[in-house]
Parts: C-alpha cells; structure tokens; sequence
C-alpha cells in the first residue's frame, strides 16, 4: 500500500517554511531605504486519479515550490537632513553601475560623493546621470555615465559688465545754491575677481526736471586718474525719465590701467528694467531701493546638494548655485520581472522589458524629490497576520506527518 500524504505534507512543510523565510526577510529589511516587500503565491502540483472514472477520485501531491513577487508600491516619504539625499515619487529607478560596470537599478536615495567627487550609493555604485558641461549646459537626451561633481574647486570670478540701481530723485530739490545732491554707490569686480566701488552723484540742475550725474572710481584703483563720465537725467512732469530714453544707448564707463593687472572693463548703467525706467523723480527722500551687478569674485564650493527633480547643485561660499549634473531615472514596464541582487539594487531578467531613461517626471517616470528618503514599504501588521498563518500551517502539516506515521505503523502491525 503507498500512502502519499507523507510526501505530500513534506511539500507543504518545504513551501511553508519559504513563505516564513520571506517574510522574516521582509521583516529584516523593515528599516532598509527603499526596501519593498515579497509576498509569496502557492501552487498545487499535479494530481491523480483513482477509480474507473476519469477524474471521479482525485488526490493530489501537495505544493510545489512558493513563487515570489515584489511589492513595488509607493513607500511612505520622509524628510531628510542629508543633502544628497532623494526619494522616488512613483514609479522608476535609479541608474547604478557596480564595480563591474554592470547596470543595476536601485530606489535606494541615500547618495554620498568620495574624495574623487563620483557620486556613489551607500554600498558605493556609481549613479549614472548627465554632467553638465563647461558652459553649464546639459544634455539629458545623450547617454548617461558615472556622475561627477567638483571637489574642493575655486569658481573663477566674472568680470562686471553692467550695473543698475533702483532709486528715486527728490523731486523738491533745488539748483541752489548749494545745490540738492545725491549719490549712489555699487561694488564691481575685475577680471581677476578684485573688487572696485563705482559711484554715481546726481546734482540738481537749474533746468526743471533735470538732475546732471557724474559716475567716478576710486583713483587709487588705476594707474592714472580716469575723468568722470557726466550725463544728464530729465524727468516729465510725472516724474516718469525721457532722458535717456530706454532706446538710448548709455556711454560705456571704460575702467583702463587696474592696479592689480586685471582687465580693462567698460561697464554699462542700465537705467532700464526692459521698457520701464528704474529712476523716477518723485517729492519723497532721494533713496536706492534696490541695486545689482553681474560680476562675482572668485568663491569656494560649499556645498553639494540635490534639488527637486534630480538637479545636482554645486553651491559656493557667496550663496550662488549652479547645476553641475542630472540625475537619470530608468522605467520599467513590468517591475515585477527584476531580480534582486542587494543593497536595494536590482537587475533585469531575461522576462524584463527593455527600461526607459530620461528626466525625471517624463516619460511615465515618477518624480525626485530632494531632501526626502522613501521609506520600506513592509506593513508590519501584514506581515505578523501572514507569519501567523504559515506558522498553523506548518504546524498542521506536521500533524499529518505524525498521522501518516501511526497509520503506517498500523499497517505494518497487521502482518504480524
């Protein structure tokens, strides 16, 4: 006589016990950026049958092997203190090449730069993306490679072209004597990142509505004293400028002979913001409101951060920021197909579909959200429910063990 129910509980304790290793693994990871849960889906095998019928008695062999499936749902997003930090809002990857140069694709966002300045993962792969280039230009549609930011770097100064200041004339001055003035200064930078104070004084003209300008630098500054470039402003009666007019081209304020062996400079006063005058001669106090140059000194790299849809920004000890690379984000049509290989990595399978890269946000690409890391998606009350489950059914499977052994002992003892 074969009794198969042995077999068949030894198939169900194999399958139970997998099912209660995924989810001690999903318990395990319940702390891991990024991690996503297993669930397990259990099949009957083949069965047989018994009687003159077809299919009239049918007993079958027990369980075959559990299949795993990956839960790639949205992870519950936690800010951040990391500056590189990003999360995943919705659905996508990261790019990572291992130390193999092997594609791997990850959800991991906790990043960090080396000493060589390759921005790496936690378990140190390479996360691809788009340097920008000398100019600060990016191509996010070109291939990626390994992302690279600058360390320890001085950003070169920019020499000043243009100047303007937002200000007010008092409309209540007069030619005096002495006359009603004024004056307004702004501090430029040479080609070698030195700065130099440009100054501008308004005196009121005898003529109505006029105020005549005198713009001067220091003469220490230059090797030979540079005569003041003088103008006139002319206001109409509503204090709005005429003169110069915003189609007027200002006369440039050539700086030649620094000191310092920069650059000669020609800077321009922009007295125009587009059509609309930034002086006006009003009867209230002369005063700037606000006043802006394009120059810089040279500055040191502070900080390197990533904004909100994967931007990598350099940041510099005068507050400036500027993209130096982008991040890649990868689609993939049918998640489910990936193979974990660790450290919250992943590689394609030959049931994958072909991935996506692009921008974030794109493409049916979810979003990168900066400063935020997303959490496991493991819920740890599922997780007990389904522990509880497979721990009875291991437990009644073994029950079948033990009947099917008394039985067989039975049937042993009629012989004798």
């Amino acid at each position: 006589m074969s009794i198969s129910s042995f077999s068949t509980a030894l198939s169900a304790l194999a399958a139970t016990s997998t099912a209660v290793d995924v989810v001690g693994n999903n318990l395990a990871n319940l702390e891991t950026t990024g991690f996503k849960a297993s669930s397990v889906q259990f099949q009957d095998l083949v069965t047989q049958s018994f009687g003159s019928g077809i299919g009239s008695t049918q007993v079958g062999f027990g369980v075959g092997r559990p299949i795993t499936l990956r839960d790639f749902s949205q992870g519950a997003l936690q800010t951040s203190s990391g500056p590189l930090d990003c999360a995943i809002q919705g659905d996508g990857f990261l790019l990572v090449k291992n130390s193999a140069g092997a594609t791997l694709y990850n959800r991991g966002g906790s990043l960090q730069v080396d000493k060589e300045g390759n921005l790496l993962t936690v378990s140190g792969e390479h996360v691809q993306g788009w340097n920008a280039a000398a100019d600060g230009t990016l191509n996010p549609t070109g291939p990626v490679s390994d992302l690279v930011v600058p360390t320890g770097t001085i950003k070169p100064p920019v020499a000043s072209e243009n100047f303007s200041f937002d200000f007010n004339l008092n409309a209540a001055g007069t030619a005096g004597p002495p006359p009603t003035t004024f004056s307004s200064s702004i501090q430029v930078f040479d080609s070698l990142g030195a700065p130099h104070v440009v100054t501008v004084d308004y005196t009121k003209s005898a003529t109505a509505n006029q105020w005549d300008y005198s713009i001067s630098v220091p003469d220490a500054d230059v090797t030979a004293p540079i005569a003041p470039v003088t103008g006139s402003l002319i206001f109409d009666s509503q204090g709005k400028l005429l003169t110069p007019a915003a189609t007027d081209t200002m006369p440039a304020i050539a700086i030649t002979g620094l000191v310092d062996g920069a650059a000669d400079m020609n800077l321009t006063w922009n007295l125009y913001n587009g059509a609309a005058p930034r002086v006006t001669q009003f009867t209230q106090t002369s005063a700037v409101s606000a006043n802006a140059q394009d120059g810089s000194p040279p500055t040191q790299l502070t900080q390197i951060k990533l904004g909100d849809g994967g931007a990598l920004l350099a940041q510099y000890s005068d507050g400036t920021q500027i993209t130096v690379g982008q991040l890649a984000m990868a689609s993939i049509r049918n998640p489910q197909s990936l193979t974990a290989v660790g450290k919250s990595d992943f590689q394609l399978s030959e049931l994958s579909a072909v991935p996506a890269v692009g921008l974030p946000g794109t493409g049916g690409r979810g979003d990168l959200l900066g400063g935020s890391l997303e959490s496991s998606n493991v819920d740890i009350a599922t997780e007990f429910t389904r522990l509880i489950v497979f721990q009875r059914g291991y437990q009644a499977n073994a029950k079948i063990i033990t009947a099917t052994d008394e039985i067989t002992q039975a049937t042993i003892a009629l012989k004798q």
